[in-house]
């Protein structure tokens, strides 16, 4: 039984790891600012990204759901772990041995239930890419070379062999330590009649990774005719593996995805393989469902769809009629996204793995390039329907295509459509056809209770570098955007990002100088474990003022101030922290003059002259510094808000 985690060697492999890389498994990051990142957020659905990575203190905060923490809170809520296996995960990432307390570093991990799956998953992967090379899978290697696939590109997509003994694989892995239990949660095994068997036989498998890379199930295609379990078969439902959120060949395809703001989805592993080795390095494929929702989104953050970023989702179906039906169901779905979506389809009704068999990777790249717009594709695929050539046949065509054009929400794109419609089906009165599309689409909306999107006409532009715009206030924190906290805010976001440039000026400053009580708490938290001349820095110094706050409700303010930008380049920080801290000493300072004014008024210089004389000397003192502080505050060469 393995012992306890060191602090020492959780706050170790917290401080090597690179939380932008961890995160930038699950979500494109682009710079927003000095030590800033910012990307679509994986814990809520958004279009415009108020989700804040800072590399130099290892934390992240999303301004709209409100969720933040370092990289072990990362990995906990995205992959739904328990803390010991977020710093495991991150120990054999890192290649860092840790030292259980009570064991030694030899001792046997007590491994959490995900992190057993995981390695059953991977044990497994081993076991079939190992048979793939015996004399019985040579039908597995056939059906590959068969499709031009080479042993290269079989090692490259982990392609594996199922042999046909009802419980080999079972038996392998039972032997290696891992328990019925754990083989039959992770989908690999199960229970038959006479004890448990595996659950693929005698088929061809690719196996399924998640952003991570971590294998978290099997795809299977049936090899011999014999075989009445359908041409594939997945991996079930299980802890590790949601078949609407797991894409294959994502693993290969994200940093591509990432870089181009594109995506080609196809319907098979073999195309995902073909699209892959022809250069389409964006390749996708669902695995065992359709193309949803899910899949959409997660394919958003990691295009960084929104509102300045367009990406491309490009559907590949078969060019038979199941295909085009595809088609045409994905385009109700369309419009659910800002990225602009495709589709590309064959000649002949090939798919792209025959395309690329009989002409080439040259005829893949190129059906790509000559994709057409969802929108086009599903209105001319119903104008096929019928005969234009006659009064009658162009009649029944507007009125099966205009409630389609109708439909689309982009104001000026559903008019531009309507006048290609007027073209395509041969109408001469332009006018005719914009008029019906644009009545059918006002009963629409009446019908849904709803108006037109703003997308086709002027747009609100959203504040850059203003995620505090999306974030929602509570009873019990502060607004963000307050201009009255403004200089509270700021000299906390200063502290807590910048400990050794706000200094001494920043721990002269009272608790009095923080009038909001959440801001007060934060900063007495600071003083609490000796201020910014505690030594402390980056994570641990962030860390530590969230356990010295020990309020549910103000300790994720913490990390939102350690994570939200500042807005000034590198370059003039330190002139920005010292402006912030002189305002807010300013203010301070103007409310202790206006407390010695409302002194004086009430005394009288005849009565206590020396008295008066004092009083009035501090004032006289108090007014110089704030003069001096306003100076400061108000330097020309920083913007200070």
């Amino acid at each position: 039984m393995a012992g306890r985690i060191p602090d020492r060697d959780i706050t170790a492999i917290r401080e090597q790891t690179r939380i932008e890389d961890i995160v930038g498994d699950y979500v494109a990051l682009r710079r927003a600012g000095a030590d800033s990142l910012k990307g679509l957020c994986p814990f809520h659905d958004e279009k415009s990204p108020s989700f804040h990575v800072r590399p130099n203190h290892g934390h992240f905060h999303c301004f709209g759901c409100g969720e933040g923490g370092d990289v072990y809170s990362f990995l906990q809520k995205q992959e739904h772990i328990s803390f010991v296996e977020a710093v495991e995960q991150l120990a054999d990432r890192l290649g860092y041995q840790i030292n259980y307390e009570g064991g030694g570093t030899a001792i046997k991990r007590d491994r959490g239930t995900r992190a057993r799956l995981v390695a059953a998953n991977a044990a497994a992967a081993k076991f079939y890419q190992e048979k793939l090379q015996t004399p019985e899978a040579q039908a597995a290697r056939d059906y590959l070379s068969e499709r031009d696939f080479d042993a290269a590109a079989a090692i490259q997509f982990g392609c594996g062999y199922a042999p046909a003994g009802w419980d080999t694989m079972t038996k392998a892995l039972l032997s290696q330590g891992f328990e019925f239990s754990e083989l039959e949660a992770a989908g690999l095994s199960k229970q038959g009649r006479k004890g448990p068997i595996d659950r693929f036989h005698r088929r061809l498998l690719w196996p399924i990774r998640n952003l991570g890379g971590d294998i978290i199930g099997f795809g299977a295609r049936k090899l011999y005719d014999d075989d009445n379990l359908g041409k594939y078969m997945n991996t079930p439902e299980t802890m590790l593996y949601k078949k609407s959120q797991v894409l294959f060949g994502l693993d290969h395809a994200k940093k591509s995805i990432a870089k181009g703001h594109q995506v080609v989805v196809v319907e098979g592993y073999t195309d995902v393989m073909a699209m892959h080795l022809a250069g389409v390095t964006t390749a996708v494929a669902s695995c065992g469902t359709a193309f949803g929702e899910d899949h959409l989104a997660l394919i958003r953050r990691l295009m960084m769809d929104d509102s300045y970023f367009r990406g491309e989702v490009i559907y590949t179906f078969d060019g038979d009629d199941a295909g085009k039906a595809a088609a045409l169901k994905a385009f109700e779905g369309e419009q659910s996204i800002s990225g602009q979506t495709f589709v590309a389809i064959a000649p002949e009704g090939m798919d792209p793995c025959e395309l690329r068999q009989a002409r080439g990777d040259a005829a893949v790249r190129d059906l790509i390039a000559r994709r057409v717009p969802m929108f086009e594709f599903a209105i001319k695929t119903l104008l096929t329907e019928h005969d234009l050539d006659t009064a009658e046949g162009r009649v029944h065509a507007l009125r099966d295509t205009v409630p389609v054009v109708a439909r689309i929400k982009d104001i000026a794109l559903r008019d531009e459509y309507a006048r290609q419609l007027a073209g395509w089906v041969g109408w001469e009165e332009v006018s005719q056809v914009l008029g019906r599309v644009r009545e059918e689409g006002a009963r629409i909306r009446k019908a849904k209770g709803g108006g037109d999107s703003g997308r086709g006409g002027r747009r609100g532009a959203p504040a850059r570098n203003r995620p505090e715009a999306e974030a929602a206030p509570t009873s019990a924190r502060p607004q963000p955007n307050d201009p009255r906290l403004w200089p509270q805010r700021e000299a906390l976001k200063a502290a807590l990002q910048y400990p050794a440039i706000a200094g001494t000026v920043f721990d002269s400053l009272p608790v009095e100088c923080f009038d909001e009580p959440a801001y007060a708490i934060v900063r007495q938290a600071m003083i609490s474990i000796g201020g910014t001349s505690s030594g402390l820095g980056g994570a641990a110094w962030v860390d530590s003022v969230r356990n010295a706050v020990d309020d549910p409700v103000i300790d994720p303010l913490v990390t939102e101030l350690a994570v939200e930008s500042m807005p000034v380049d590198e370059d003039n920080i330190a002139r920005y922290i010292t402006s912030v801290l002189a305002r807010l000493q300013e203010v301070w300072v103007g409310s202790q003059i206006a407390d010695i004014k409302s002194r004086l008024r009430r005394m009288a210089p005849s009565d206590d002259p020396d008295g008066y004389n004092a009083v009035f000397g501090d004032l006289v003192a108090l007014e110089a510094y704030r003069r001096s502080l306003l100076e400061q505050a108000l330097d020309p060469t920083v913007d200070v808000g």
